[in-house]
């Protein structure tokens, strides 16, 4: 049974395992993830070992919760669903909660009511996006069974990407969705993510999977399409130009059609 994604997620990857789900090997020895997200191509692959990260504590926390008593927290969304309004949104937003399983509700239902789904904190790492016009916390299409039994097989960390690739090993699969900072420019990529994921990570995280496929790795990742971009991965990997829809942004003008590359290498 196809499990989705239950979280929205800025830059998730949805499309790419629908129109290019056939790029990625059915055969692997463990599954590698080190830009977690929505886990869109995790739950595409449901693989049967797999190591699963993040940089961001509160999604890994949300993950784990799941993955130990998913039906605890589906009873906190419930309540969540009960009172939600406006000012509840705003209640809950303000919080902080100690017990985990209620930190993984407030972090869905957030997310599941906020504007677009979008994930923002500001400079004292408090979530701080306004509420959007969605009010459904619990959804038909919630399958908080499967992602736990799925989630079973999975190492959930909060750690640093460079470290998750240098665990590979021959026959692993690791698959890299990065912010998308570009080099020298002004775009959107750089004015959004430099803060989080600056020109030297992706520059680490080049060197890192090529230093992995040298091991036997395969290798599937996912950037932006600009020629810094392509400079970093042209000699050691295939790569393919696609086009895919924006709508994340607040402003109309910085939504529409923009380009990516898929690069890939041992597939």
């Amino acid at each position: 049974m196809e499990i989705k994604p239950f979280l929205k997620w800025a830059g998730g990857k949805r499309w790419l395992v629908q129109r290019y789900g056939k790029l990625f090997p059915k055969k692997f020895r463990c599954y590698f993830e080190p830009f977690l997200g929505s886990g869109a191509v995790f739950f595409y692959l449901t693989p049967r070992s797999a190591v699963l990260s993040d940089i961001n504590k509160e999604l890994i926390e949300t993950y784990e919760a799941i993955q130990k008593d998913w039906q605890r927290v589906v009873r906190l969304l419930e309540i969540h669903q009960k009172k939600h309004s406006k000012n509840y949104y705003y209640f809950i937003r303000a919080r902080k909660m100690n017990d985990l399983f209620e930190r993984a509700a407030r972090f869905i239902y957030l997310n599941r009511t906020c504007w677009n789904g979008l994930y923002r904190v500001n400079k004292k790492g408090e979530f701080n996006v306004p509420i959007g016009t969605k009010d459904r916390v619990i959804r038909e299409e919630d399958k908080f069974d499967l992602v736990a039994k799925i989630l079973q097989n999975a190492e959930l960390l909060v750690e640093d990407f460079e470290r998750v690739i240098n665990r590979t090993q021959k026959g692993d699969l690791v698959f890299v969705d990065p912010p998308y900072t570009v080099h020298h420019s002004n775009n959107s990529f750089r004015k959004y993510n430099e803060r989080l994921f600056s020109w030297a990570d992706q520059e680490r995280l080049a060197e890192a999977l090529k230093r992995a496929i040298k091991r036997g790795v395969k290798v599937i990742g996912t950037n932006a399409y600009h020629e810094s971009i392509i400079k970093l991965y042209s000699q050691d990997f295939e790569i393919m130009k696609v086009n895919r829809i924006s709508s994340i942004s607040a402003k109309k003008e910085s939504r529409g059609k923009f380009g990516e590359i898929i690069f890939f290498a041992n597939i």
